[in-house]
């Protein structure tokens, strides 16, 4: 699946300063949801364009800039911080106005150089802004890099911390910020962010389902990138079809032990399920859950294998998801999401089709990380219609050297 350069795009940051809003929005508390608590981490993600003339680096910078001051009004938390509430201690935005990050850098490379953008590059991560703190009062909720490179295209680095957008909301802020960028732009979707009102947990909490999903195990050993195996990043390719059925297998077969149970998270999006407006803007997701031995994965029907999948998204109704906010809340917090394989998806999401005033990306793709057992789809876009729906699929995945040579077996004999 292409080459995976390696080339660092020998960056030189310009300049690095706060987006602030208008000084005369009040000071509040932003209240987040059990779901939003457990995704209290950041998603990085670059998006490259190529050259236009009458866009060079600073009438770019200028305004990206000016638009994402304009967002900061209606988007108000993305220049608070995170804070623990002292009396409950649940985590909360403060919208201070501290600011987003803004950050200018050059390349002395072109993007040709770079290597292939459709595959997910360790060295990305030069092109977002790199997080210098680890305190949740000093780092922003968002933070965008513009990077020139010497061809005259440029990247657009954006990081934010998922317990205030999922994709969908990420989604929308980016049709905003395109807009605004616009003269005389205005915003395409008004965010809809009372997630006390359509998110909290119920009084008293009825825990109405099991929930396998859930684990008693710190959010942080999930994400944990310290793994003594080295880690090996692979992107394979398929058509939308039965995609997560076909990932979940291969994945058992090259993890999982034989007669052991492979646990499978699929996220999707609640806005389908629940009472919520498409324009909601916090975490309207969670994760479809299906068991199954690694011997029923790998030697059943794997018709069956899709019917589990389809299943545990059919369980995902508004009850469950009600009875899966109120278990966090029993929980206190030491509650998380468990899993053998995650897939998460940004295939259907769009992000490709955002229209700038300087056209829309040539490619965009998440920073390659080192979350083992976490699928990631991306759409192709050398091969989609721009949203997915008739192209083909990208599928990153970590896992062992071993381990991605045993699932890049079975991939491509399970397809034949």
């Amino acid at each position: 699946m292409g080459s995976l350069s390696q080339n660092v795009p020998k960056i030189t940051i310009k300049s690095t300063s706060l987006v602030h809003p208008p000084p005369m929005l009040e000071r509040r508390s932003m209240f987040l949801s059990n779901i939003d608590q457990l995704f209290n981490f950041d998603i990085e993600i670059v998006h490259f364009f190529s050259a236009v003339d009458s866009f060079p680096l600073f009438a770019v910078c200028d305004v990206v800039e000016r638009a994402l001051q304009q967002l900061l009004i209606p988007y108000n938390f993305l220049a608070g911080r995170l804070r623990l509430d002292p009396i409950n201690g649940r985590l909360e935005v403060d919208c201070n106005g501290a600011g987003a990050g803004f950050v200018v850098a050059s390349s002395e490379r072109t993007l040709e150089e770079v290597g292939d953008l459709t595959y997910p590059n360790p060295a990305f991560k030069y092109l977002v802004p790199t997080r210098s703190s680890t305190g949740l009062e000093d780092w922003p909720l968002m933070a965008i890099q513009v990077t020139s490179f010497k061809c005259g295209g440029f990247a657009m680095g954006i990081s934010n911390n998922h317990a205030t957008f999922d994709g969908a909301t990420f989604k929308t802020f980016l049709d905003n910020l395109a807009s605004l960028s616009t003269t005389g732009g205005t915003l395409s979707t008004h965010p809809c962010n009372d997630r006390r009102r359509l998110l909290s947990a119920r009084s008293p909490p009825q825990v109405t389902s099991p929930h396998p999903e859930l684990t008693n195990n710190n959010i942080d050993s999930i994400f944990d990138a310290s793994i003594d195996t080295p880690i090996e990043t692979k992107l394979f390719h398929l058509t939308p079809s039965n995609i997560t059925a076909h990932v979940w297998r291969c994945h058992a077969a090259a993890v999982t032990a034989a007669t052991k149970t492979s646990t499978l998270l699929y996220m999707v999006d609640l806005r389908q399920r629940l009472p919520l407006p498409k324009s909601y803007a916090g975490c309207g997701v969670w994760g479809a859950y299906a068991a199954a031995t690694r011997d029923e994965l790998l030697e059943g029907e794997f018709d069956r294998v899709v019917e589990s999948v389809r299943e545990g998204k059919e369980r995902v109704t508004e009850e469950y998801v009600r009875s899966v906010v109120d278990a966090l809340e029993i929980g206190k917090g030491e509650a998380s999401m468990s899993w053998d394989l995650l897939v998460t998806s940004w295939w259907r999401l769009g992000l490709e089709m955002v229209e700038y005033p300087w056209g829309s990306p040539v490619c965009c793709c998440p920073i390659v990380d080192r979350r083992r057992g976490v699928a990631v789809l991306v759409p192709d876009v050398r091969g989609s219609d721009g949203g997915g729906g008739g192209g083909g699929v990208n599928i990153l995945i970590a896992l062992s050297r071993d381990e991605v040579e045993r699932f890049e077996k079975m991939f491509y004999e399970y397809l034949e």
